[in-house]
Formats: structure tokens, C-alpha cells, sequence
């Protein structure tokens, strides 16, 4: 499957033009490699965009009402992405997001999470919600790392099905810190902000 996948990144980066992202840019432990949300091409794109090695142990974090819908989305979710499926709908104590995902550094792999929670329908970069926070708070030494994701969302935009040929590109930053005593609602902000710095004037 390695070589299917090695393709599919490749035709991914080959439909939206974007470059590999260089290795000595990324951690070589586990992390947690946040983003903004505007396209259903983001995930794919960013995985797409990693190194072999690093996209290797990577997992998308993704909605599970999405990627169960028919066999091919499951296929892709469960075959090619490995993604982590998370329930959106009915969150209880039993369907937590948070313990996949946990489960899922702990075993080695490192994770792509949309902080925003859902598609801005502009490309603006939207106010965090708190699963970021959570996430952080639980695996304190995972680093953070901030990727900003340029005209996606004119390639595919949201409630349209045909890509456009345009190219996107990708911004990487410098790792974020945890720190247990910043309050969550200033760790938020501070991701945000992140992002926020790597886009093109």
C-alpha cells in the first residue's frame, strides 16, 4: 500500500502544485500538525505535502459522519489516510474524541487536526475550539505545528464537487510549547495567531 499511497500524494501535489514539504522543517517525533479548514482538499493535501517518512505515522483527524458516507470515502479513510475517525454528532463519554486521538500519538503517530472545527466558508481563518486545547493539555510534549494552507479553498471551494486548477501552496512554522499555567482561552488565540502570522501578505 506504501507505493499505491506514494502515488496518490504524488497526484495530489502534481492536481493542486504544491511542493513536498522539506524534512529538516519538521519534527522527527510525533506531533500534532494543526491547520485551517476551508476545502474538503486540505487534509489530503497536507498529507500529501509531508515527507515519506513523516507521512508514513501520520493519521488525519477527520468526521466520521463524513468518511463513513459510502465505500469509497471509507476505503480512502480506512486504507490510504489511516485517519481517525471522530464522532461529531453525538459526542458522549464513550465516543470522546479526545481518547482516539491520544490513543493514536501514543502509538507513535503524528496527527492533523483543523482547530476551526468545520469549513470557513471565506478562507479567513476562524476562532478556535477548545479540542485543540484538550489535546495539548493531554500529550503536553507533543509539539504543535502550525501549517497554513493558501487557496485551497478557490481550488475546491466549499459546496462545489469540480476542483479548479489553481495552485495552492503550503506555510510551515515553528513548533508551539504547551505550557499547563496559559489560560485555554489564551492558548487558542496564540495557535490562532500562529496560523494567522504564515499567510502571504
Amino acid at each position: 500500500m506504501s507505493s499505491a499511497s506514494d502515488l496518490l500524494a504524488a497526484a495530489l501535489r502534481l492536481g493542486c502544485g504544491v511542493r513536498q514539504l522539506p524534512a529538516d522543517a519538521l519534527p522527527t517525533v510525533p506531533c500534532v500538525f494543526f491547520a485551517n479548514h476551508s476545502s474538503h482538499l486540505d487534509f489530503a493535501t497536507l498529507w500529501a505535502a509531508l515527507p515519506p517518512a513523516q507521512r508514513r505515522r501520520v493519521r488525519p483527524v477527520a468526521g466520521r459522519d463524513y468518511w463513513e458516507k459510502g465505500p469509497l470515502r471509507r476505503w480512502l479513510a480506512g486504507r490510504v489516510f489511516r485517519a481517525v475517525l471522530i464522532e461529531r454528532q453525538k459526542v458522549t463519554v464513550a465516543t470522546n474524541p479526545l481518547t482516539p486521538m491520544v490513543d493514536a500519538l501514543d502509538a507513535g503517530a503524528s496527527l492533523i487536526v483543523f482547530p476551526e472545527g468545520t469549513r470557513s466558508p471565506d478562507g479567513q481563518i476562524q476562532p478556535f475550539k477548545s479540542g485543540l486545547h484538550h489535546l495539548a493539555r493531554a500529550r503536553p510534549t507533543t509539539p504543535l505545528v502550525p501549517i497554513f494552507l493558501d487557496n485551497l479553498n478557490r481550488i475546491l471551494p466549499k459546496g462545489d464537487f469540480l476542483p479548479v486548477p489553481l495552485v495552492a501552496t503550503l506555510a510551515v512554522g515553528a513548533p508551539l510549547a504547551f505550557d499547563p499555567a496559559e489560560a485555554k482561552t489564551d492558548f487558542l488565540v496564540r495557535a490562532q495567531l500562529a496560523l494567522v502570522a504564515l499567510q502571504r501578505p
